[in-house]
């Protein structure tokens, strides 16, 4: 057997998902998402297209492309604080950090295939195309190991009311008007489910007694009173140096941040 396989992506994922943050675990298939497949031109994709029009879902094969290690032992973002082998987990960290996900097929455009909701980000490259085939693909009955637990609790009412401060809504409305960044659908989720410090959650205690969580590129600094968990404010993921150093050309959301810098100085 060779040492090592090469592979070609056939496409990549264009969506409004950026960061990690906005793409959920687990698409919320009820919601209105559109997002999209771009086949790449010149290898006859249009005609190896052809019949999967009429399947209503389709699997993809794609690459976790933003990491570049992997863990034998990895602690999954629901659930509580507890590591389990990578195997028994769809975390990205994995020796070939493969990825397979089953998506709503909403139709086809020449080479582009429009998809519903995801949980790709921007940019994901994708190995191959399967349709989905529920005869044969889904087996209810069988044992969902460790997720099934958490899923138990999942659906339990969430424990921890979250509310936002003045600073904190104010600050919300602006970049959600602005800019049209919101993150706060997926903020409140995580926070009522479990405040709790968490490293993949990126949940972290700052000094002086106050909580924080990546947002993406963005944080938000909260308090715990019983259990409502207060946001006080919103804050950029980024020092202003780095906003502002020429050479850093890749920062997601920098004018954004640049211009949340002007009107709240105090955040840098």
């Amino acid at each position: 057997m060779p040492h090592s396989l090469t592979l070609q992506p056939i496409g990549f994922i264009r969506s409004s998902m950026s960061v990690k943050f906005d793409a959920r675990h687990q698409p919320d298939e009820t919601a209105a998402e559109q997002h999209f497949l771009e086949l790449l031109p010149g290898h006859s994709f249009e005609q190896a297209l052809q019949d999967l029009s009429g399947f209503s879902r389709i699997w993809l094969i794609w690459w976790f492309h933003r990491n570049d290690t992997w863990k034998p032992l990895v602690q999954p973002p629901r659930g509580p604080v507890q590591k389990r082998g990578v195997f028994a987990t769809r975390s990205p960290h994995r020796p070939n950090p493969l990825g397979i996900t089953a998506v709503q097929l909403l139709g086809i455009q020449g080479r582009t295939l429009i998809l519903g909701p995801s949980d790709l980000v921007d940019g994901t490259p994708v190995f191959d195309i399967k349709p989905y085939i529920p005869a044969y693909d889904a087996f209810a009955d069988e044992s969902s190991g460790w997720t099934g637990e958490v899923d138990a609790l999942h659906q339990q009412p969430p424990q921890w009311t979250v509310c936002y401060s003045d600073l904190a809504a104010a600050q919300a409305d602006w970049l959600a008007c602005e800019w049209s960044i919101d993150f706060r659908p997926r903020l409140e989720e995580i926070l009522s489910r479990d405040p709790s410090p968490h490293r993949t959650r990126r949940i972290k205690r700052r000094p002086g007694g106050s909580w924080m969580i990546g947002c993406g590129a963005w944080r938000a600094v909260f308090s715990i009173t019983e259990q409502t968990v207060h946001i006080t404010a919103l804050e950029p993921g980024y020092p202003a140096r780095f906003l502002h150093d020429p050479a850093r050309t890749d920062l997601p959301d920098r004018e954004a941040q640049c211009s949340f810098l002007l009107l709240w100085p105090e955040n840098s």
